[in-house]
């Protein structure tokens, strides 16, 4: 494995397979997990969860950003190998969730802020999947940005329906 992307491809999970895009979402569907289990849960310690979900947009953005022409040109446009969008996309759903209802079970917050930003990076509504011609990182990026902010959208109206 080219130690150099590591970055992009969150610490490798690109490489995993079926479904690299899956793998790459779970780092901070996971950490919100873990902080939920310890009592420091989004509704519980929301400005712990919102400055935790915040490093790793950052640092998923960055990764993209910095490493996305050298995984273009190891791999092709766009490679399944770079999963470091979807981190960054899938933070995007889970930052919201400290807004929604506290009613909601936080449970059901984040599987839907998941499964919701997963539907959304497959389907790549308009315009995601016309922004993946933007020049390298950003191209990786941009589209699983939309399709946070479309997750979101539909979670928040999910939470308050």
């Amino acid at each position: 494995m080219h130690h150099e992307l590591r970055w992009i491809t969150v610490l490798g999970l690109g490489h995993k397979r079926p479904a690299p895009g899956t793998w790459g979402s779970l780092p901070p569907v996971l950490l919100i997990c873990i902080l939920t289990l310890s009592g420091l849960g989004p509704h519980a310690h929301p400005r712990l969860c919102t400055l935790l979900l915040a490093v790793n947009f950052l640092w998923a953005c960055t990764g993209c950003i910095l490493q996305g022409d050298q995984a273009e040109a190891r791999w092709r446009k766009d490679p399944s190998q770079a999963v470091a969008d979807e981190t960054a996309g899938q933070c995007i759903p889970l930052l919201i969730i400290p807004l929604l209802p506290a009613c909601a079970h936080p449970w059901w917050l984040i599987g839907g802020a998941f499964l919701l930003f997963r539907l959304a990076d497959i389907a790549k509504p308009p315009p995601a999947r016309g922004l993946q011609r933007l020049p390298a990182g950003w191209g990786i990026l941009i589209d699983d940005l939309i399709a946070g902010v479309y997750a979101a959208a539909a979670l928040a109206l999910l939470a308050f329906l």
